[in-house]
Formats: C-alpha cells, sequence, structure tokens
C-alpha cells in the first residue's frame, strides 16, 4: 500500500516512522518545513516527497496539519486524490472538519473519515516523532451511515499494524464533548497552573505532582488556540465546571472549614477511584 502523509510533525512524523519500522508499506510524505524533508528522507521515514504527480498513487492518505489547513489541503489537492483512495484527517477536532471534508470527499468520489490518534507528547515537530509513539494508544475513528465496513476493515489492520491498541468509533459530536474534557481542559489548566509567581521559585521543592500538573503547558499556542475555539462551546462549559469545584474549595479554605475541605476531598478521591487510572 502506498501511503501519503500531509504534515510530517509529532503526528505525521511518528506515523510515517511507525510505517516505515512495522509495515512494508511506501511512504510519500509533505511538510511545509523543508529541513523536516531533509530529516524524513535521510532518516528514512518517508520514500519520496509527496506531490501532485503522485498523489493519485496513494491508497491511504492521512492528513497531519491543525484542522484549517486540513481542510484547506483537502479542498486544494481533492482532484489529485484517487478514487479508489482513502482519506483520514488527524485533527484534535472533528465537528469542524469532518462538516468541511465530506463534502469535497463526495464531489471527487473518494472514501473519507474523520481521525484522532489518542497519543502525544509535550513536545512536537519531527525531532519528537518516534516509531512507538502509538503503541497500546487507540484511535479514534467517526464513521457515519455512508461508512464502508470494508474500509474500516482496512484501517483497523493498519492501524494496529503500526501499534495501535484498537479503534474507538464515535460521532464528531462526541468526540468533540469528551476531548474537552479530556484533553484541551487539562491543558488550560496546566497553562494557568505555570503562571503563579511561585512556580519560578520552586526549585528543591517540586516532585512528581508538579510534574505531572506542568508537563502540558509545553504547548504550541497557534494549534491550541485553533482547536480551543473549534470546541469553545463544550471546553467553556468544562471550563465553568472547574471553576465551580475550584470556588468549593476556595469557599471552605478561606472559612477554615475543615468538616467541608474533607468531604470535598472524600469526594475527589471516591470519584477517582470509580473512574479508574486512565
Amino acid at each position: 500500500m502506498i501511503v501519503g502523509i500531509v504534515g510530517l510533525g509529532l503526528i505525521g512524523g511518528s506515523m510515517a516512522k511507525s510505517i516505515k519500522s512495522r509495515t512494508a508499506h511506501t511512504v510519500y510524505g509533505t511538510d511545509l518545513n523543508a529541513e523536516t524533508m531533509t530529516m524524513a528522507r535521510m532518516c528514512g521515514a518517508m520514500d519520496a516527497p509527496l506531490t501532485a504527480e503522485n498523489l493519485p498513487e496513494c491508497d491511504l492518505v492521512l492528513v497531519a496539519i491543525r484542522p484549517g489547513a486540513a481542510v484547506e489541503w483537502v479542498r486544494q489537492n481533492a482532484p489529485h486524490i484517487a478514487k479508489r483512495a482513502i482519506l483520514v484527517d488527524l485533527c484534535g477536532v472533528k465537528r469542524t472538519v469532518v462538516e468541511a471534508i465530506t463534502p469535497i470527499a463526495e464531489e471527487y468520489g473518494f472514501a473519507y473519515i474523520g481521525g484522532h490518534p489518542m497519543a502525544g507528547r509535550e513536545r512536537g515537530g519531527f525531532p519528537a516523532a518516534t516509531d512507538d509513539l502509538y503503541v497500546g494508544a487507540s484511535m479514534i475513528l467517526t464513521p457515519d451511515a455512508r461508512t464502508d465496513m470494508q474500509l474500516l476493515e482496512t484501517l483497523k489492520a493498519f492501524f494496529l499494524d503500526i501499534g495501535f491498541a484498537g479503534l474507538t468509533f464515535s460521532t464528531p459530536e462526541e468526540h468533540d464533548r469528551i476531548i474537552a474534557f479530556t484533553s484541551q481542559l487539562a491543558h488550560i489548566t496546566s497553562s494557568a497552573y505555570v503562571k503563579s509567581p511561585e512556580a519560578q521559585k520552586r526549585r528543591g521543592f517540586s516532585a512528581g505532582s508538579f510534574q505531572d500538573m506542568t508537563r502540558v503547558a509545553r504547548l504550541d499556542e497557534d494549534m491550541w488556540t485553533e482547536l480551543f475555539l473549534d470546541d469553545a462551546d463544550y471546553l467553556t462549559s468544562e471550563l465553568e465546571v472547574l471553576v465551580g469545584h475550584l470556588t468549593e474549595y476556595l469557599d471552605a479554605l478561606k472559612a477554615r472549614d475543615a468538616q467541608r475541605l474533607r468531604a470535598l476531598l472524600k469526594e475527589g478521591r471516591e470519584l477517582k477511584a470509580t473512574a479508574g487510572g486512565n
């Protein structure tokens, strides 16, 4: 199979490295950064650059760039995508992307499904990409009534081959609602947390808790701004819930109310036990 990858940052680069190290598939890749293209070629993560000329050869096209750019790339390159091909976007939000790309795919006759690999690191770019990023991870796909079962079988085999533990099926709506809580809220909370003046005075006083809370504050503000705004309705709701709960702790502390504080902490502990480790 020939796989075309658009964007060779952390996600697309890890896709390329995983494919080349775990399968016999051919990889064509493209990235706006010339240095990234050189590194990808030299380390064997791709066989050749992805171009308008060889795009029609691709059986699978993975679009691993920001939502707005992904839609624009598909719009511009749709005439060159083969009708037999499957296109999967790997964007972190699904409603806006699926809504925009679906009619383009229908117009030009190729198969399309939204996707989101549930894996990442605090550092981005091709140098951070690895061939084991997706080992044990879940791959989210957003099929609809028009999705062919054979397409899903093809994608399942492909994603399992490169390390994913399994597929999770969702609607774009459900995806964006849940991801607002499991991912986006964590990034906002971490970003806000490190703004305390004490964060600069912590040397010798920090351990695992600080590392866990601050890890994802090292983010790409351009990408995350786009993701947050595309999911602003659900993210706003989750942020309001969090602020409300934080206010409960704040009020208990201000009142020196040990009974109330203990009850809040107990409630959180019990909910964590119910939710499990992940």
